[in-house]
């Protein structure tokens, strides 16, 4: 069970399979995916199988998940958490997506200060990594005022349709 956190303003908690509309409605928007790694989704069923591979990340120890939600209104307005997750050696890399209509609102700041947090504290985690294209002047930015330090570039490190990019790679070490 993904243990539910709280911010000022958000609820994080597990992502269910009801909650697939909420994942289509922006990962069906070419402005959310450009930057992702992933193609844009056409079909529900994408979504579906998005909240399916996070719970089985999840159960298999490989990643963890939350759905990000507004305490003022039920629905969600993105996902945050770890990829890559390794508990042996105690690091993972950190993913998070947003709703373009919540888009420079502080909300995945908010998230992303929160699920540090609870990386280093709860799940002991000493590094915590996160690979960025480096056209994603907000992803870059953010992780920057969160204390990230970016380590290097990636060349030729992810495809978005069919067309290679460049990726910056950060890391936050527990103090």
């Amino acid at each position: 069970m993904i243990p539910t956190l709280e911010t000022e303003r958000l609820i994080l908690r597990e992502i269910h399979r009801e909650d697939a509309d909420s994942i289509f409605s922006y990962f069906s928007n070419d402005n959310v995916t450009r930057h992702y790694g992933m193609k844009t989704f056409e079909k529900l069923e994408q979504a579906e199988n998005l909240i399916d591979a996070f719970s089985k990340n999840f159960t298999e120890k490989r990643g963890i998940r939350w759905g990000i939600e507004k305490k003022d209104s039920k629905g969600l307005v993105g996902t945050i958490g770890f990829n890559l997750w390794s508990p042996a050696h105690k690091r993972a890399e950190i993913g998070y997506d947003i709703h373009p209509n919540v888009w420079r609102m502080g909300y995945t700041s908010e998230a992303l200060q929160r699920i540090l947090e609870y990386g280093f504290d709860k799940l002991g985690l000493t590094r915590i990594g996160a690979v960025v294209f480096i056209e994603n002047e907000a992803s870059n930015q953010l992780l920057l005022k969160q204390g990230f330090e970016k380590e290097g570039i990636l060349r030729n490190y992810m495809y978005q349709n069919d067309k290679v990019y460049d990726v910056n790679i950060y890391s936050k070490m527990k103090k």
